[in-house]
């Protein structure tokens, strides 16, 4: 038996976010990160709808990007003493995710973060309050998902929560919010998409109801993020709802190694933070040239380049068009090739990578990963991506 599990209702399209006077409720609390919402206006439109709606609204400002431990407490603790009916998050993936993890501990304020990290084991929500999501970034869509990503700085490792509890009730999926981002985070954040359609489409777990949406996304990000990366309207536009829509596939058919190495290496590297969505776009060529040494895999990667027009008369063929056309990419976007390229210290990065490497192994998106890996050759895979070396194992 499949599960397929989104949002009651998506609402997308320009100028939708007025949808939130729509919403039925008493109180609202609002989660944000860093302040681009409030410079841009859109926070005071999100007060002003909720408070039409007939809710007091309070705010919860302030979310990291790569949301902390210590940041889900307190903002549980907010909820619980205003004791909101609607939890409304608005912003990247970072103040959405960690809404999510105060969702819980709001509800459950005796439930372990221990607990909630086991996959698919979160007590039942919707007790208390509702859940709205806001994305003013295309990537994460974490808006449509089952999935919120938080960080504990004290080990150094994220940790990814998984439960169709946490899938939103409401996803407002509005591209106004994400005309004013800035070129860099268009296109870490597309790329991350893209990750998200292509894991989803090879993925293990992949089904008729997931294949159509993964390739839906695939199509429109390699049409639209180039000019979305430049400044187009219209194309970024589209990409917000490419994004979408690659969620709607994950987060039913999951993902694979690309993530897991995305989340393990993030914040492991003293010489700075790797960007989840650069982190995928370095990583996703190399694992396909990994997990095409199974057949199945093969086939799937090799429909993908044939359905998005990519030239080839063989399978290998077509799977080299599309790590060609995702190299591409990389180059158009300014983003490295190699760790080694990003600036990752040669000595730092031999001496922590088995340990990485054995995280990156036990990560949840692992299991769906279409060829299974152990510790080792993990690591032999990170050395390619570090120096730029073939993979032939």
């Amino acid at each position: 038996m499949g599960r397929f599990t989104l949002p009651r209702d998506i609402y997308h399209g320009k100028g939708c976010l007025e949808e939130l006077k729509n919403l039925k409720g008493k109180k609202a609390i609002l989660v944000v990160g860093g302040g681009s919402m409030k410079r841009q206006g859109f926070l005071d439109k999100a007060v002003n709808y909720l408070k039409e709606a007939g809710m007091e609204v309070e705010l919860f400002e302030g979310v990291e990007p790569d949301p902390s431990v210590e940041t889900v407490m307190r903002g549980a603790e907010a909820m619980r003493k205003f004791e909101p009916d609607w939890i409304i998050s608005m912003g990247g993936g970072s103040p959405i995710d960690a809404a999510k993890a105060m969702w819980a501990f709001y509800e459950y304020p005796d439930v372990t973060f221990e607990e909630l990290c086991i996959p698919f084991n979160f007590p039942e929500l919707r007790q208390k309050a509702k859940f709205c999501a806001i994305p003013s970034t295309s990537g994460t869509a974490t808006e449509v998902t089952a999935f919120s990503v938080i960080t504990n700085y004290e080990t150094g490792v994220k940790y990814p929560l998984a439960d169709f509890n946490i899938t939103p009730d409401v996803a407002i999926v509005d591209s106004e919010l994400v005309e004013g981002l800035p070129a860099k985070q268009v296109a870490y954040t597309g790329m991350d998409a893209l990750t998200h359609a292509i894991e989803a489409y090879v993925s293990t777990l992949n089904c008729a109801y997931t294949d159509p949406l993964a390739i839906q996304a695939i199509e429109m990000v390699f049409d639209y993020l180039p000019a979305s990366f430049r400044g187009n309207m219209d194309a970024r536009a589209h990409m917000h709802d490419a994004q979408c829509l690659a969620g709607m596939a994950f987060s039913n058919a999951l993902l694979g190694i690309v993530h897991s190495m995305a989340h393990k290496t993030g914040a492991a590297f003293s010489t700075g933070h790797i960007t989840h969505g650069c982190a995928n776009a370095m990583y996703l060529p190399y694992v396909i040239k990994y997990n095409a040494k199974d057949p199945v895999a093969a086939k799937r990667y090799a429909e993908i380049a044939r359905k998005v027009g990519l030239p080839g008369a063989s399978e290998k063929a077509l799977i080299n068009s599309l790590c060609e056309k995702i190299d591409d990419f990389n180059v158009q976007l300014n983003i490295p090739k190699t760790l080694k390229e990003f600036g990752i210290n040669e000595d730092e990065f031999k001496e922590k990578i088995a340990k990485i490497s054995e995280l990156a192994v036990g990560d949840a998106c692992t299991g769906s990963n279409p060829r299974a890996i152990e510790p080792a050759t993990m690591e032999k895979l990170f050395t390619c991506i570090y120096y730029g070396t073939e993979v032939d194992f």
